[in-house]
């Protein structure tokens, strides 16, 4: 009796008949057949090596995943699904192509299977072997055979994959030599010493105090002396080292932060682990104590005017925050309503163009105190440069508008409830604008909420589907920022 592997590969060949490989014109079947091997130098999972001779029958023959789901089982089609892509038979294939890409690459990120990162990286590796080698002897004109032609979208590809699977798989030869070929086509491309065996220390989060959750991830103490930040599954090391990087700049420039003393693997996910000896996150404190919320938000401000104190240079490599911005607008409400777009597009625009350092995620759950010590900052990979309006309405979306329809979200969210969040707010605003006029912090508020209301917008464009309710809402948001668009002359303040 015949085990699933032989199966496969008799089924395999039969579907992928009398086709040949784009280069070098061999039968079709010594690629899948290619995928296999090089899985099982990594697994002998008869599962995964049996989805990587399956993995191109879906995308390029006849064959239907029913089919490999009935003949195979729920797991193997589900590994062949997930490398997939959607062919968008209306469009050309080389219009298609980043779009394909981009959706492929979001289910790589997104899956926790060891699986589906091991047939990732087997088929990649089998690809650029071959692309490396035509690569080798036409240079430059290999890519005019190509449906994309732009050897930057290819590079930006190639580096994606590695960048998904290098947590669990960068002690594999197959990762190893991938990071080579990648090398060799985009000289650079990763430093050498991704070409080496790496092991991350690994630890468990069982028992760890939940303390904070960021947009990148969750925040935890780890034991008496250290906390670790424990990034999101789609988060990449080159995300990581990012903002360990922009960590680094930042203290160096006076940012009041700690310097992370190494990534970790944190039960599959990618960690960075700070030294925070008898700390709290304010959101704690004030979850603890909300009687002194006034306490805490003139503490915020102080430490607001210090990061805003800063000024940077183009040198130091952040980001403008307007971009972010421009990138809610293009991706949110340009969508639905052009010309609002416009009017926002051009508020945003007209802001000056300063070296002012801004955190980009400041919030309460990213400041620890220490007994006796000065708070400092986590998450501190949306540092950039801008006008601090931009991180004031930061702070008005975590603490306001996330809990206009469902306080619920905000008191998940911080830890204490929305009516203290609200508290929090106008006591930050007074102390960081030296104000109680309420005509000025009001004026503050609008601009902080038309900032908000746009990123709203943005989130909500974001679901892959838009509910009655996703659509009503973005109805009630759409004309908040009409309104504003119409009473505002500029986002600026004194």
């Amino acid at each position: 009796m015949m085990n699933m592997i032989e199966e496969a590969i008799i089924y395999a060949t039969l579907m992928h008949q009398g086709v040949v490989r784009k280069f070098g014109g061999n039968p079709y079947i010594l690629h899948p057949l290619e995928v296999a091997q090089i899985i099982s130098t990594m697994t002998d999972d008869e599962e995964i090596i049996t989805a990587g001779i399956l993995h191109d029958i879906v995308e390029d023959t006849d064959g239907t995943l029913e089919e490999i789901n009935k003949r195979f089982g729920d797991r193997v089609a589900m590994l062949v699904n997930s490398e997939s892509e959607n062919k968008y038979p209306q469009e050309d294939e080389s219009a298609s192509w980043k779009k394909r890409k981009e959706e492929s690459i979001l289910v790589l990120k997104n899956s926790n299977d060891t699986g589906v990162q091991m047939l990732w990286l087997a088929d990649k590796l089998s690809n650029i072997r071959s692309l490396a080698g035509i690569f080798s002897e036409k240079g430059d004109k290999v890519w005019d055979s190509l449906h994309q032609k732009d050897p930057d979208m290819h590079c930006w590809y190639y580096r994606s994959v590695a960048e998904a699977t290098e947590l669990k798989l960068n002690r594999t030869g197959a990762f190893k030599e991938f990071i080579k070929h990648i090398n060799f086509i985009w000289p650079g491309t990763f430093d050498s010493v991704k070409t080496r065996y790496r092991k991350y220390k690994k630890v468990s989060l069982e028992g760890a105090h939940f303390l904070a959750r960021g947009k990148k991830g969750d925040v935890y103490r780890y034991d008496d002396e250290t906390v670790i930040k424990v990034f999101n599954d789609n988060n990449t090391y080159a995300d990581v080292e990012r903002e360990l990087a922009h960590s680094r700049k930042a203290f160096v420039l006076g940012m009041p932060t700690v310097i992370s003393f190494g990534i970790v693997d944190a039960d599959g996910r990618y960690g960075a682990m700070y030294e925070l000896m008898k700390s709290h996150t304010l959101s704690e404190m004030i979850a603890k104590s909300p009687g002194r919320v006034d306490v805490y938000a003139a503490l915020m401000a102080d430490l607001a005017h210090s990061i805003h104190s800063i000024t940077v240079t183009d040198e130091d490599g952040f980001p403008r925050a307007y971009d972010r911005l421009r990138e809610y607008i293009r991706e949110g409400i340009d969508l639905c309503n052009s010309s609002l777009a416009e009017k926002c597009m051009d508020l945003i625009n007209d802001l000056p163009q300063t070296n002012t350092l801004v955190h980009g995620d400041f919030h309460t759950g990213n400041v620890f105190l220490r007994d006796g010590e000065e708070p400092v900052l986590i998450d501190l990979d949306r540092l950039s440069s801008g006008h601090p309006i931009v991180e004031i309405s930061d702070l008005y979306y975590f603490y306001v508008v996330l809990g206009e329809n469902d306080p619920a979200v905000v008191e998940d969210f911080m830890g204490f409830s929305y009516d203290t969040s609200g508290e929090f707010m106008d006591a930050f605003l007074e102390c960081y604008l030296d104000t109680q006029d309420k005509e000025k912090i009001n004026d503050v508020k609008e601009k902080a909420a038309f900032i908000c209301y746009i990123r709203a917008v943005h989130r909500i464009c974001k679901n892959v589907s838009l509910s009655k309710e996703d659509e009503e809402l973005i109805d009630v948001y759409t004309e908040k920022i009409s309104k504003l668009a119409d009473k505002l002359d500029g986002l600026t303040f004194n």
